[in-house]
This record gives C-alpha cells, structure tokens and sequence, in this order.
C-alpha cells in the first residue's frame, strides 16, 4: 500500500516512506500556476488592460486594484472553509481539480479581451474569477504538503516548489516573449487588436493545464474520504475552531502569523501591480515588460537558493528579516528613481530578497509548529497570506487615484514590508536543527 493510500491519520500526515512520484508531481504544480500569477496577474495582463483596455493607465489601475481586492475578499472567505471541508475528509481531489479547471477556463477566456474600453467589464470579472479560483486550488494545494512529505523534508520540498515556481515563470514569461511577442517572434500573429499579446493567455492557460495533470491524475485517500460536503464542512468548521483557540495559546507563532500577514500583503500588491507600474512609470512596451519579468523571476530563484545557506547557518528569523530589510530598502529606491536604466538595475536587485521572503516564512513555521499541531499550524500558515490580501490591492488602487500617481500609489507596499519586519522583531529565532 502506498502513502497515498494510507487512511490512518498519523500514517496520512507521517507518512513512513515518501512517494517521489506524487511529491515530484506535486511540485510540478507550482511550475504550473505560476505562469498565471506571472503572466496574468503580475506582468502581461495586467500591463496590456492598464495601457490598452482602459481608458487611462490610472482609471485602469484603481479598476485593476478594486477586482483583484474583490477577488481576495472572496479568498478569505471562502479560504478557511475550503480548508477546513478538506482536512475533514470532502472530495479533495475533485476540489483541486474543479478549482483549477475554472482558473483555465477564466484564463483562456481573456482572449476575448480586446484593447477596447467595451471589454473592461468581461476583462476585470475573467481576471477576478481566475485568481480565485486559482488562490482556492493553492489552499488545497498547500495542505497536500504535509500528507506527502514526511515531517523531516516539508521545508526541502517546500522550497523546491518555490523553486520551481520561479523557473516555471521563467520559463512561460520567455516563451511568450520569443514565441509571441517579438517582432521576429516564432509565430507571426496578427497585430492588430493585439492578437500577438492575447495568444499569451491561451498560452498560459494551456501551460496551466498541461503541467496540472500529473497531481491531479492521482487519487489521494485522505482520513475520512468520502464524507458528504456539508458534514466535511460542518466537522471541519468546529477543528477550524479548535485551531484557532490553539493557536492563541500560542502568542510567538501567532505573532509570527500577524508579521507574516502583513509581509505577504506586500509581496502580493507587489506582483498585482509590477507590470502595471513599469508600464504606466516608466512607458515599457509588453515586451519590456516581459523581460523585466523574466528577470526578477531569475534574481528571485537565485536569493532563494543563496538565502537557504543563511536559513541553515543563522535561522529563519534572521533571513526574512535581512530580506524585508532588502524589500525596503531597495524598492524605496525603485520608487525614487527617474531612470529606466536604474529601474532595471535596482528592480533585479529588489527580486533577490523575494525569494527568501517566501521559503523562509515556511521554514521559520516548520521548525516553530509542535509536531501534533503540524498541519494545522500549516494550514493557519496558508491561511495568513489569504486572510487581507484584498487589502493591499485596495489601498494601491485607491491611494494612486486620490494622489493621481502611481508612484505614491506603489508606496503603500513598503509600508506594508515595514510593519511585518516589526513585527517580526518580537518573534525569537528558530535554530535550525541539527543535520540528520
């Protein structure tokens, strides 16, 4: 019997032996979800509604920030009951896959986007509805972690999705660009109506979908599979809630939550809203816009990797704060700057601490959470970057409307780095444990 086919809940969350094949399959889910947050989300999409579908870069990043806001809202609603019908049993698998394929779906929909101002409706309602979809298929995506892994290599396989995750950005954000949107692109589309930009999101959307099949081809047995949805949900609402009295018995990891939080706010307007300020700034074509993406995804995937020495050597704790402290500092600058040439420079740098911001905050839990508490603790983990992420978005857009600039509009992300990190400071390191 395999792990996945393990009922018993201690073998479920410990498994004995580690199946290679699902937790490589499982990795390979975050090569596939990144090109919507890369491309969508962060860079084409957003670029391509801000300068061609609205009536104007600032009309089209205050109506950008409102439906990614809208859409977070919905995620941290519908977040923790999601969460909660799944540890208890609910069709996990179906769940995943329902939530994936209506992210696909909303995907390709976007070419039908025009660069009208007709279209803005049907862009910011495709946009909304495929990031949540594709935020609620992360929450089940996450919780599959400590079922697959066992507990002394959740933080190696961790980091290995993050890491896949950048290289799979990488990967689809270049062949967009070699393959679309280049003037001697591979594929000479049309360009008018910007078809040459809108066959990228067919492009990510079939790269979504083809990358998905391998995790969801498996069928997971889970403690309790089977139960109806609504006793899941109903079961899983009263665990919610003894997790959460829990957690508050916890007062280092619950103030390791709140920084948390905070930081990943951050670094979520951050990705919302890149494309659109290097387009709206700093007058990048797409396909400016797209080698700007590549290369943060590059410097990202590389502070990932050297950031993990530091992890071994002084801890978590120490890593997330010399990379916020990174964050502030240098996209303060990004801000400042006038000269393109400066952007690029300073924003490669600015995606070096990004890496590290991400793997370490799971690092830091993975060492914190008591062994009993482990995937509940991951799951609160998950949680936390969900629970205001509509906040971020919101202030962006509506602070770049009442100053009418998206310089100060932008600022409201350093803000958000600056309260995580002080909040951090009164959580104690987390050393990490000795070599096995």
């Amino acid at each position: 019997m395999t792990d996945a086919d393990t009922t018993a809940t201690d073998t479920a969350q410990h498994p004995p032996r580690e199946n290679r094949r699902q937790l490589l399959a499982w990795a390979l889910y975050d090569w596939a979800n990144s090109a919507f947050a890369t491309l969508i989300t962060t860079f084409v999409f957003a670029a391509y509604f801000t300068r061609q579908v609205a009536a104007d870069e600032t009309t089209g990043t205050t109506l950008w920030g409102n439906a990614i806001a809208a859409a977070g809202l919905l995620v941290a609603v519908a977040g923790p009951v999601l969460g909660a019908i799944a540890d208890q049993g609910g069709p996990r698998r179906s769940l995943l896959a329902g939530f994936t394929l209506l992210a696909v779906a909303a995907t390709a929909g976007l070419w039908l986007v025009r660069p009208e101002t007709a279209y803005v409706p049907l862009a910011l309602v495709l946009v909304a509805v495929g990031t949540l979809a594709a935020e609620l298929a992360v929450v089940l995506y996450n919780a599959l972690l400590p079922v697959l892994a066992t507990p002394s290599r959740i933080g190696r396989w961790s980091g290995w999705g993050w890491g896949l995750g950048y290289v799979g950005g990488v990967a689809c954000l270049a062949l967009a660009l070699f393959g679309l949107v280049r003037p001697d692109a591979w594929l000479d589309l049309p360009r008018d109506q910007a078809q040459h930009i809108r066959a990228t999101f067919l492009l990510t959307a079939a790269w979504y979908l083809v990358f998905s099949l391998p995790l969801l081809s498996f069928r997971l047995r889970q403690p309790g599979q089977g139960k109806p949805v609504l006793r899941a949900a109903a079961d899983g609402l009263r665990q919610l809630g003894r997790t959460l009295r829990q957690v508050r018995r916890y007062a280092v990891i619950a103030r390791f939550l709140i920084a948390r939080m905070l930081y990943v706010d951050g670094l979520a307007t951050l990705f919302a809203f890149g494309g659109v300020y290097a387009a709206g700034t700093f007058d990048m074509r797409e396909e400016q816009v797209l080698m700007f993406g590549i290369l943060l995804n590059v410097t990202a995937a590389a502070g990932a990797v050297l950031f993990a020495w530091l992890d071994d050597l002084r801890g978590p704790r120490a890593t997330l704060l010399l990379a916020l402290g990174g964050l502030i500092v240098t996209g303060t600058a990004v801000l400042l700057v006038e000269s393109r040439t400066w952007f690029w420079v300073l924003g490669a740098l600015l995606g070096i601490f990004v890496g590290p911001a991400q793997a370490a905050g799971r690092s830091w839990l993975a060492r914190a959470a008591p062994d009993e508490l482990r995937a509940e603790m991951f799951g609160l983990f998950a949680l936390s970057g969900k629970a205001t992420a509509f906040a971020g978005p919101l202030l962006v857009g509506w602070v770049t409307w009442l100053a009418d600039s998206q310089r100060v509009g932008m600022g409201v992300i350093i803000v958000f780095f600056t309260l995580g990190l002080l909040v951090l400071l009164t959580v104690p390191e987390q050393r990490p444990a000795a070599t096995e």
